[in-house]
């Protein structure tokens, strides 16, 4: 990667965020250092758009007359769409790879491979089922509860990538999206990030608030054990935290 620039405006942040983290069209006109950190410290803005897209169509079913569950499974796609699933994929990698039992070597080449084994499988569809049953749980309460539930769930997954790119958590491949992201967000950065966050969720209910630092601090024990066993991330070990930190996030708001 060039380090030619040392700084990088928010705009390539913004740019690098939703052209890695989204397949919405955005050209991404710098990729290197600099350009990365400012994209995985904007990656909650990405998380709020396509939070927000999830809940725009929950919403929209409801009004149409759809029932809870409809509702559900479309604040659920929309993510997945919006991502070409590429987080859920790298769910079920890193559950094939821990799964396995092999050293990091044989488990990082289980998860390279393009099919899916049985642990991932059983992760994924666990996984799928959790977030439909709490969206469609609170979409039954009430549509707004549903879309704030949509919304802090995808900003929670991005958060928690934020926090997975600081100072100190190394890359296990030295190629692929976890090693051009890896280490490129102090400490210092991401705390303020998460700040930032939970503030703005606490301003919209107290128990937003709480979903989103416990949902980051399931997320942060995901990424602990997987670099434990892995040696350090990969663009699986990302996906991996975003899915969970998002899923515990909902749980958080159902009870």
């Amino acid at each position: 990667m060039s380090a030619t620039n040392p700084r990088a405006s928010l705009a390539d942040g913004i740019r690098f965020a939703f052209g890695t983290l989204t397949v919405l069209p955005v050209r991404v006109t710098r990729w290197d250092r600099a350009a990365a950190r400012a994209g995985m410290l904007s990656a909650p803005l990405a998380g709020l758009v396509v939070g927000l897209c999830a809940a725009a169509l929950g919403v929209a079913l409801s009004f149409l007359g759809a029932g809870a569950p409809l509702c559900a499974v479309a604040s659920v796609a929309v993510p997945a769409v919006l991502t070409r699933g590429l987080h859920l994929d790298g769910l079920a990698d890193v559950a094939d790879g821990l799964g396995s039992g092999k050293p990091a070597e044989d488990a990082l080449r289980i998860m390279k491979q393009s099919d899916i084994g049985p642990f991932g499988v059983v992760t994924l569809v666990l996984a799928l089922l959790a977030q439909v049953a709490v969206l469609a749980q609170l979409y039954a309460e009430s549509w707004t509860r549903g879309a704030l539930a949509a919304a802090v769930c995808a900003v929670t997954a991005r958060l928690a990538l934020t926090f997975a790119s600081r100072a100190g958590v190394p890359a296990a491949r030295p190629e692929g999206l976890g090693a051009a992201v890896a280490e490129t967000v102090s400490v210092r950065g991401a705390l303020i990030a998460g700040v930032v966050v939970v503030a703005v969720a606490a301003g919209l209910s107290f128990q937003g608030a709480g979903a989103v630092v416990l949902g980051c601090g399931a997320g942060e024990l995901m990424l602990r054990r997987c670099v434990g066993r892995f040696g350090g991330v990969t663009g699986d070990v990302f996906g991996a935290v975003a899915e969970v930190a998002g899923t515990a996030a909902l749980v958080v708001l159902a009870v």
